[in-house]
């Protein structure tokens, strides 16, 4: 029997559709098989991209813009936004707008072209979250700035241009709409119960179980009970935190361990283009009571069609019980 189930946070509605019988084998696909075709974030090709603004470097070279890199941060080539311009809120007609203010990076994973997230090994994840750290609490510091959104897709259906592994990082001088109805679901949940809508859920998860796919000392993993897709995973810190920013270098530690695991789960089992998303607080509000950052893992298996975009309803065919077991660390 199929079950619409709420999201707790934002009040909207998923159905999962468990009559469809999907079962987690059925996502099973081949690799994708691309002829190799030059690659500006290879190692060598660094003149390919404009200056870069961090990197994790070999001590034998430490000259910027050159190979003997592991990680290097570079600002996008075609950027939406541009952290020169001046922001001012224009008028035309009975429109307005904004001028395109922000910043617009690359974080470049490695420079081995077939890496992925899944096979780097413990230190390569650490060094490379502390990096995405360093470039988010950078980008925050300018006082025009409302929000900074970290995201990575993985293959072309997920919207990665470049398969070369990678990462970026928006700012904005808005607070993104998502982010708005998110803020303002977990303001009115803490108004009411006085208390944090995602501490809330994560001890209804280590109490239930049944959804739980990792735990260590700091971060929790699990399905939402509303996953808008199959083996969508959420990763918390166990203790509230409301901003990507606050992390220190243990806690660091624990989430690249939680999330390599995830990922190499989801890349042995079906490799599944994905979106992984971090939600933090808007800059200023980093000790925001009602909001809990956290990691959204976003397999797409699944097309979104007429019936989504009409209603904002997705259809899930795998039950987050399910996808749990699966994924289970």
């Amino acid at each position: 029997m199929s079950e619409i189930r709420q999201d707790i946070v934002t009040g909207k509605h998923v159905i999962i559709a468990v009559e469809r019988g999907k079962r987690p084998h059925d996502f099973s696909r081949k690799e994708e098989v691309k002829e190799r075709e030059f690659c500006p974030f290879c190692e060598g090709n660094e003149k390919e991209t404009p200056p870069e603004v961090a990197a994790l470097r070999d001590k034998s070279n430490l000259k910027a813009d050159t190979p003997g890199w592991r990680i290097r941060v570079v600002p996008n080539k075609f950027a939406a936004v541009n952290p020169e311009e001046k922001l001012k809120l224009l008028q035309t007609g009975i429109y307005t707008y904004l001028t395109g203010k922000g910043a617009a990076e690359v974080v470049i994973e490695s420079p081995d072209h077939h890496s992925t997230l899944g096979s780097h090994n413990l230190q390569h994840v650490e060094d490379l979250l502390q990096i995405i750290q360093d470039r988010f609490l950078n980008l925050s510091r300018d006082k025009e700035i409302r929000y900074v959104q970290i995201f990575k897709n993985y293959g072309s259906v997920a919207g990665a241009s470049l398969e070369h592994p990678h990462w970026q990082i928006i700012s904005t001088p808005l607070i993104p709409t998502v982010q708005i109805e998110e803020l303002k679901g977990a303001a009115a949940y803490f108004n009411e119960h006085g208390r944090c809508v995602f501490c809330t859920m994560i001890a209804a998860e280590k109490e239930s179980r049944t959804r739980l796919v990792a735990e260590n000392d700091f971060f929790i993993a699990f399905c939402p009970y509303a996953s808008r897709y199959p083996f969508e995973t959420w990763i918390l810190p166990e203790d509230h935190q409301s901003t990507f920013g606050s992390l220190t270098e243990g806690e660091i530690t624990s989430l690249a361990r939680i999330l390599q695991g995830i990922i190499h789960q989801l890349e042995e089992g079906f490799n599944p283009p994905y979106n992984l998303i971090i939600h933090s607080a808007p800059v200023g509000d980093a000790q925001a009571n009602h909001f809990h950052w956290h990691i959204e893992i976003l397999p797409r298996l699944t097309i979104t069609a007429g019936f989504e975009l009409g209603t904002g309803i997705f259809i899930n065919p795998i039950a987050p019980e399910i996808a749990a077991e699966t994924l289970k660390l």
